[in-house]
Formats: structure tokens, C-alpha cells, sequence
């Protein structure tokens, strides 16, 4: 009995004939008229009568099936950096080289990726038997990892790479040389999204290579930064604020730990732009 073909699969099919339009494979129904085109403009190579080909299959504009012989450069349970080509409420196409973006579910995404952006991903087969693509790939980038070794990484060296997952705690990246890098939340002072591209700086080096990194100016550039942060919301939020505020709240407004937003209170205070009593800090006129 015959499998029936799918789109958005790959297989070997039988060229049985040929026309002015291209190449016809056998469909494996018996009937030639099931035949599926291989279209002069999607081979990539001269066929003939006999040759068993690889190609990709997927629906022509009329919902025909069709094939290419632009097959997905990258094999299933392989991860790599791809390209969004398009998003849609149910979730995005990447592009893996083939003749048409493979579809990843919005179940299968870390954030919200745009259009443009280039993300890690993993081809699979979903339940349906096609293709499919997914961004988790937490545990084959630790396998695709290297240590770091201390005698090669520093405290104080940065790291370039492109965040992979983010989670409550805080984000992961791969770097450029492949090591796993850890950025606290406290360590990033904005939003960063999965797929973004960042240079952090090493902070620690844990015993089994992995790094822990900041994407937050060293302390005393971050002083002014925060300083500068806090003087901006008092000049534009009636000129007050509390050195109480829960650690959430500081986090939501300003991107930085509790600890940063007393030390850059505290240098305001020294600078007299801000006098204090009883806990309340105000902006001097």
C-alpha cells in the first residue's frame, strides 16, 4: 500500500517522465495523473527518465503538490542559526534553505522573534510527519558547548554572541567560541529578546566552564548611568521617590538591582541634586 505524500516533507521520488515544463515524479498511487511536477526552475540539477531524486515537497499556490530539489539545508534533530521570513498568529516561517520556510508553532518559541531576525533553532518531524522547526534547543546547545578555560577567559574579558533562551532568572547566550553564558537579570538593563545579538562581560567562571556574564556598564560607569536614570524619573514624576521601593518596582523602573538604585541615591546625594529625609528623596530645585 501506497504512503501518501505530504507537504513540507522530504523524499526520494522516480522521475517517470518528462515535458516542457519540467520533470514528472511518480506519487506512488498507480495513476499518473498524481504525478507531482518537478518544475525546470526548481532543479538544481539536470535529471533524466529513472534518476531517483531527493527533493522537497510542498503546495503550489492551488494547493497542488509539488516538488523541489531545494531540500532544507540542515538535518532533522540538527540545530543552527536561521532566519525569520515571515510570523503570523500561529507562529513563523524560518529559513533552512529550502523552497519554502519551514513553519515553527508559536508553542515552540522562546519570545515573540520578528521578522529579519536570526535565531538558534532545531528541525523535526512533527506528529503530522512534517517538518517543523522549534527553539528548543536548550540541551543541544550544551552539547554543542565547550568550558571555558580560566587560563584562556578572564574576569573583565567580554563575550560576543546571540541569546538563545530567557527564563525568569535571566538569560542564555552562546558565544562566538561556544561557551554557555549565564546573564542574570539584574545584569541587563533592558529587555533583550531571544535572537538578539550581545556583548557581555565575563563576571564569573563556574568550576564546569560555564560563565556567568553582565551586560550592565562596570560600577562606576553604571553610577552615572543609574544616577542619570533616576534624575530623568524625578524630573519627570513630581520630583520624589522613596529609597524603599520594593526590589520589583526599582527593577521595573530603572533596570537595576536595589543595591545600584541606593548607591546612585547616594551619589546624587553627594552631587546635591537630591536632598533626603526620612527615607524620601527629593529633586532640589
Amino acid at each position: 500500500m501506497a504512503v501518501a505524500l505530504k507537504p513540507m516533507t522530504v523524499v526520494k521520488l522516480k522521475v517517470v517522465r518528462k515535458s516542457e515544463l519540467g520533470a514528472f515524479l511518480d506519487a506512488g498511487t498507480g495513476s499518473s495523473s498524481d504525478d507531482i511536477l518537478l518544475h525546470k526552475t526548481q532543479q538544481t540539477a539536470e535529471v533524466n527518465v529513472g534518476d531517483i531524486v531527493d527533493v522537497f515537497l510542498y503546495n503550489d499556490p492551488k494547493k497542488r503538490l509539488t516538488a523541489s530539489m531545494r531540500v532544507p539545508q540542515m538535518k532533522e534533530g540538527q540545530i543552527a542559526q536561521v532566519k525569520v521570513l515571515n510570523t503570523t498568529e500561529d507562529g513563523a516561517f524560518l529559513d533552512v534553505g529550502a523552497e519554502r520556510g519551514i513553519f515553527m508553532p508559536f508553542r515552540e518559541m522562546k519570545g515573540r522573534p520578528k521578522v529579519g531576525d536570526t535565531v538558534w533553532a532545531k528541525l523535526y518531524t512533527d506528529k503530522s510527519g512534517r517538518l517543523a522547526m522549534t527553539m528548543s534547543v536548550s540541551d543541544e546547545m550544551r552539547r554543542a558547548s565547550k568550558p571555558a578555560s580560566p587560563e584562556v577567559v578572564k574576569r573583565g574579558d567580554n563575550v560576543k554572541g546571540r541569546i538563545f533562551n530567557i527564563i525568569d532568572a535571566g538569560a542564555f547566550m552562546l558565544s562566538e567560541e561556544r561557551y554557555i553564558v549565564f546573564i542574570a537579570k539584574k545584569e541587563m538593563p533592558r529587555e533583550y529578546r531571544v535572537g538578539e545579538d550581545v556583548t557581555a562581560r565575563v563576571t564569573f567562571i563556574r568550576e564546569d566552564g560555564r560563565l556567568d556574564a553582565s551586560l550592565r556598564d562596570q560600577k562606576e560607569k553604571a553610577l552615572i548611568t543609574d544616577s542619570e536614570k533616576i534624575l530623568e524619573y524625578l524630573q519627570k514624576n513630581g520630583g520624589t521617590i522613596s529609597e524603599k521601593l520594593p526590589p520589583e518596582d526599582i527593577y521595573k523602573k530603572f533596570h537595576i538591582s536595589k543595591a545600584a538604585f541606593k548607591r546612585a541615591l547616594g551619589h546624587l546625594f553627594k552631587e546635591h541634586k537630591v536632598s533626603q529625609a526620612e527615607g524620601i528623596f527629593k529633586l532640589n530645585q
